[in-house]
């Protein structure tokens, strides 16, 4: 058995914000996916992927809900059988590793899912994110349940507001200069530690001013430009996103890369911000000339998302 393919996802704009109700964007990246698999025989990280999807189903046991039905007794023969999630996205690195699993167990194990196939009204946007909500907390504590989402339609989603999501599109890559590429810190980062950073933070009413007023204004404006293809506004925009990022958000950005960040808003050659709830993983990065990012950046590892 060998099931379908569930992409990573990127979060371009909106870590954290969405948490407290204001804009996102999210893409599907395809560079990585994984996939259910079964075997007989497992391999070390298969018997690991293994013991935790029994883990797993033990919590959809205990999982309260009139929102979804799952066929647990096909899932426990399963992994009986040997079941794992055999995947390439990186664990800890803010690209959706779990949105993609709980993603591949909703398509298989739910009868009557909604699917990418019908009209994907509001509604249903909804009640797929409460689901995959419910079912992705049991990795993270707390989830959004935005990851699975992008993971299991495949199709990048805007996030107005908590009750009002929307697949869109995205304009088509040029042949240009200009890039969105991540950049590995080379170190992993914990989802709950950082969410309770965030929410202690939430208790400061200087913070809170900064997010509703600066953070969501640069966030909204960055969405706005990429959707519509304002390259240049989008720049500026980001600039002072990446800003107010490093002034509020320093906690989340490993010590080792707060001076890369500054140089990239003193020099304009990138702009860095975070690429999930940070603390590790990968760092996102925008320029307007990606040869020359490179070579800035020629110590780390970068890969290319998208083209402007």
């Amino acid at each position: 058995m060998k099931g379908p393919l569930f992409y990573a996802k990127i979060l371009l704009f909106g870590e954290y914000g969405i948490i407290k109700d204001s804009k996102g964007l999210a893409i599907p990246y395809n560079s990585y996916q994984g996939a259910l698999k079964v075997s007989e025989k497992l391999a070390a990280e298969a018997e690991k992927s293994n013991k935790n999807l029994q883990k797993f189903y033990s919590y959809l046991l205990t999982l309260k809900t009139d929102l979804v039905q799952f066929n647990l007794s096909e899932f426990k023969t399963d992994i009986d059988r040997g079941m794992y999630f055999d995947s390439s996205i990186p664990q800890g690195y803010g690209v959706g590793s779990s949105g993609a699993l709980v993603a591949a167990i909703y398509d298989k194990y739910v009868d009557d899912k909604i699917t990418v196939l019908e009209n994907l009204t509001r509604e249903k946007l909804l009640k797929l994110k409460a689901i995959f909500s419910l079912m992705e907390s049991f990795f993270h504590g707390k989830s959004s349940g935005l990851d699975p989402l992008n993971s299991y339609l495949s199709l990048p989603i805007l996030i107005n507001s908590k009750d009002n999501l929307e697949a869109t599109g995205i304009p088509s890559q040029k042949e240009g200069r200009g890039a969105v590429f991540l950049l590995d810190s080379e170190m992993t980062g914990e989802t709950a530690p950082m969410v309770n950073i965030f929410m202690n933070k939430m208790k400061n009413e200087g913070f809170r001013k900064m997010l509703n007023e600066d953070f969501a204004k640069y966030t909204d404006a960055c969405i706005e430009d990429f959707l519509h293809g304002n390259v240049n506004s989008l720049f500026g925009n980001v600039k002072q996103l990446s800003k107010v990022v490093l002034s509020n958000f320093k906690p989340m950005i490993p010590t080792a890369f707060h001076s890369l960040w500054q140089k990239g808003i003193d020099t304009n050659a990138y702009y860095l911000k975070l690429c999930g709830s940070g603390g590790g993983g990968y760092i996102l990065g925008f320029t307007e000339d990606y040869a020359k990012a490179k070579e800035i950046l020629k110590k780390y590892k970068l890969e290319l998302v998208y083209r402007f």
